[in-house]
């Protein structure tokens, strides 16, 4: 039944206490739709405002990589360690349990495979197919320098005006072509185009020389693509340095499902990340829980 005029009394409006009005807590985000900050905010951390993705989409152009041949055995096992889980829909229909809550980066572009020209690229997915599932950003690949440059650049310009009308973000993803320097001039180039043309956040290499340049020319969250596999101190060290420097956290694949022990490094990046714990206890914290394993 509605108050009745009689009970007017008795209601509390706070005259006294002004509604808050909270800034989003994620860089460059302030302005966006509350479902975009929403599907943001699984994705990163609210305390941290970081995150551990775990990378496991390289099969869309790479097939069964070293660790990927069995995602079912290899990977299920070691998503609820990982904060969001980035891949391509024929995984994640064919594989990942319908009841997982883990926040999912959906893969969206592709069109070649390492035996050909990898800038070569379209949009592969279509924007009903990541409402379908329910995806929390898309992420597309972006070639500066790269021969097909253009195209990969309108590929994602489409996908951030397509996902704006729903409220999912995009995430440019910085591809390294086999001819192009790594160093920070080149990824200031690369995340700040990126960022100028609309995506939401950005996921890049690490450079040991004036990584915290890139991060700080770039106006939106850059997240750390882990690279190759390398020994675990160094893959732990290299993420510390990362979100010392700037970064809102890391994109991890090999240097986790390569590891001897894949949950006890997922955990071990995850106390960097989160904690900002140094890479030498990160690495106790590693071997103490692989030996209980």
């Amino acid at each position: 039944m509605p108050d009745m005029d009689e009970l007017k009394d008795a209601k509390q409006y706070y005259n006294d206490m002004p509604q808050k009005t909270e800034g989003f807590f994620l860089k460059g985000s302030n302005a966006l739709d509350w479902g975009m900050k929403n599907r943001l905010a699984r994705i990163f951390n609210p305390e941290s405002g970081r995150t551990v993705m775990l990378a496991i989409d390289h099969g869309y152009f790479q097939g069964p990589t070293t660790g990927l041949e069995r995602i079912d055995v290899n990977i299920l096992p070691i998503v609820p360690y990982a904060d969001t889980l980035m891949l391509t829909r024929g995984i994640l229909r064919s594989i990942v349990p319908p009841a997982t809550t883990k926040p999912i980066v959906l893969r969206v572009s592709g069109g070649t495979s390492i035996l050909k020209e990898l800038s070569n690229e379209e949009i592969a997915v279509d924007i009903e197919e990541s409402i379908r599932l329910n995806v929390c950003a898309m992420a597309v690949q972006v070639f500066i320098g790269g021969e097909y440059e253009r195209q990969s650049i309108i590929n994602m310009t489409k996908m951030v005006d397509i996902g704006t009308r729903y409220g999912i973000p995009t995430l440019a993803v910085t591809a390294v072509g086999k001819d192009m320097a790594r160093d920070a001039r080149y990824f200031r180039l690369a995340t700040r185009i990126c960022a100028e043309l609309g995506a939401h956040y950005i996921k890049t290499y690490y450079v040991e020389k004036d990584f915290e340049t890139v991060c700080a020319s770039c106006p939106v969250p850059i997240v750390m693509a882990g690279g190759k596999k390398i020994p675990e101190l160094d893959a732990l060290t290299m993420a510390y340095n990362a979100v010392q420097q700037g970064a809102s956290g890391v994109d991890m694949g090999r240097n986790i499902f390569q590891s001897d022990s894949p949950i006890a490094m997922l955990q071990a990046v995850g106390a960097i990340v989160h904690n900002n714990e140094i890479p030498e206890k990160a690495l106790d914290l590693y071997q103490t829980l692989k030996n209980q394993s």
